[in-house]
């Protein structure tokens, strides 16, 4: 099967951004419609809203989609899919309700099991990362797109981790490169420090789905990044049975 790699990311870059507007307008209200899951993971209007927003944006392209909070997709009729759309429409939901604005929109193409292109878009900020084959970028507000530098072969001087929470294994990782400086941000604005240059490794010894890493994932490797298993010298995959990922190392 032949894609349009431009084509789509496009189309991926404009639903972020739609999504972004209709996220905006219930972070701006009174009403944040929140609710929970079964699991307590929490849930608002906003979630659904740009839910709604990406699909009626990437159904145009008639390739299959996988989101959070979209109808859950038995494993054997999405097995043999070779591309789909990996969305997670409100990454950082607790960063939403906490309105700190560490929340984002992530897009993904899957293409059999690899993420080879993704968006991941910050609202509140505005800021607009993606990546493809082609390279990566990054969009602050209106200004002109600015391309992102590949991964060089610097040292680790800073780390991406959760200060409230370090887990021990967390902790025997940074102990690794003493006089690393351990920063934090929510939702896949973790990753995008190492996008940005400003960190250069982060290990996650907690869990995760697939739709909470694939946009990002493909940001990274566009720029020479990878996500591997903690366990496995190799990269995160996805469209598994289990979508929930193990836990990873991005560097």
């Amino acid at each position: 099967m032949k894609i349009d790699e431009k084509h789509l990311t496009e189309i991926a870059l404009v639903a972020a951004k739609a999504a972004g507007q209709e996220i905006l307008k219930i972070y701006e209200s009174a009403d944040l419609g929140l609710e929970y899951k079964a699991d307590e993971s929490p849930l608002t209007k906003a979630d659904l809203a740009a839910h709604q927003k990406i699909s009626e944006y990437l159904l145009t392209t008639q390739l299959p989609i996988l989101s959070e909070e979209g109808k859950c997709i038995p494993y054997s009729e999405r097995k043999d899919w070779e591309f789909f759309w990996m969305v997670d429409p409100l990454d950082g939901t607790k960063e939403f309700v906490k309105k700190n604005g560490e929340f984002t929109v992530n897009i993904a193409l899957i293409h059999k099991g690899v993420p080879v292109m993704g968006v991941v878009y910050a609202p509140v900020l505005d800021w607009m990362y993606w990546g493809n084959s082609q390279g990566a970028w990054k969009a602050n507000g209106s200004g002109a797109p600015l391309k992102l530098l590949e991964k060089g072969n610097k040292s680790v001087e800073t780390i991406v981790a959760s200060r409230s929470h370090l887990s021990i294994e967390t902790q025997e990782v940074i102990d690794k490169y003493p006089g690393a400086e351990v920063i934090s941000m929510g939702s896949s604005l973790k990753f995008m420090l190492l996008a940005d240059n400003k960190a250069q490794l982060y290990p996650r010894f907690a869990p995760t789905m697939e739709w909470d890493t694939a946009a990002a994932h493909a940001i990274l490797r566009a720029l020479g990044y990878d996500i591997k298993k903690v366990t496995a010298n190799e990269p995160l995959d996805y469209n598994k049975e289990n979508l929930l990922n193990p836990w990873f190392i991005a560097s």
